[in-house]
């Protein structure tokens, strides 16, 4: 890769610090944002990067911060070759005429709206240079629906359909777009779905072998590489522990 600027939502664990370390170890330059500083700070601390890390204390539902953040990045991060859309997360699996509502407002800020926010913020300079890519995190649970996963499943839905009617509009520019569809991972996406509750998100993966971040960031990094007139569209990722079941009957 040749150095390339890279702008990372979500980067303080998970999908975004493997992201964030594999970039780092192709010689990248890394803008990485996420809400917690403390655990930016001391991944930037791990990194070796000779291109330099520029972190960012960032809340991404907030837009009048995401503007600010972009229009602010100091000199030689402002122009973003790839921004990675990670930042996300599920809560509950209550179903929905139970669920606290209040949970369904943060999962569609987050995962629909700080995505939005970010990707508004970015692709005009992308557009402006007619060179960049967009690589959205998406999830199986976009395609497939389960149990409790309702809102979850809508935000994601409406992160792989954004994905595509981006390429519909950029068709004529040079700038990609993608859509990770990764299923079960074990990170800590349990831990927040279930509210820190470590029995119930150890139960998620008990037995099995689920994907890893690595494996997403590999992926992700994968895409990146590829030769620039070819664009991965979208790309669904499961461990070979999971697959789809038979369709769900209630008898009475």
């Amino acid at each position: 890769m040749s150095v390339k600027t890279i702008f990372i939502t979500g980067a303080s664990s998970g999908f975004g610090a493997a992201c964030a370390r594999s970039f780092a170890s192709e010689g990248a330059r890394l803008i990485l944002t996420a809400r917690r500083k403390e655990k930016l700070e001391a991944l930037r601390g791990d990194l070796a990067s000779a291109a330099g890390v520029h972190i960012i204390q960032l809340d991404v539902r907030d837009r009048v911060a995401v503007d600010a953040a972009v229009a602010s990045l100091p000199e030689g991060f402002r122009d973003i070759d790839v921004l990675v859309n990670n930042a996300g997360l599920a809560l509950g699996l209550e179903p929905s005429h139970k669920v606290a509502i209040e949970d369904w407002d943060v999962m569609v800020d987050t995962n629909i709206k700080g995505l939005m926010y970010c990707t508004r913020a970015i692709l005009p300079g992308m557009v402006e240079r007619n060179c960049g890519h967009i690589v959205n995190i998406s999830s199986t649970a976009a395609s497939w629906p389960y149990p409790g996963g309702n809102v979850y499943g809508g935000t994601k839905a409406f992160v792989s359909q954004f994905s595509r009617n981006l390429r519909a509009d950029l068709l004529g520019k040079k700038v990609r777009v993608t859509c990770i569809q990764p299923g079960m991972a074990e990170t800590e996406f349990s831990n927040v779905r279930f509210k820190g509750d470590d029995g119930k998100a150890d139960q998620v993966y008990a037995g099995t072998q689920p994907l890893t971040a690595v494996d997403i960031a590999e992926t992700v990094v994968w895409v990146v590489n590829r030769p620039a007139h070819v664009n991965i569209n979208s790309l669904e990722l499961m461990p070979v522990d999971q697959a789809w079941g038979p369709f769900s009957i209630h008898r009475e």
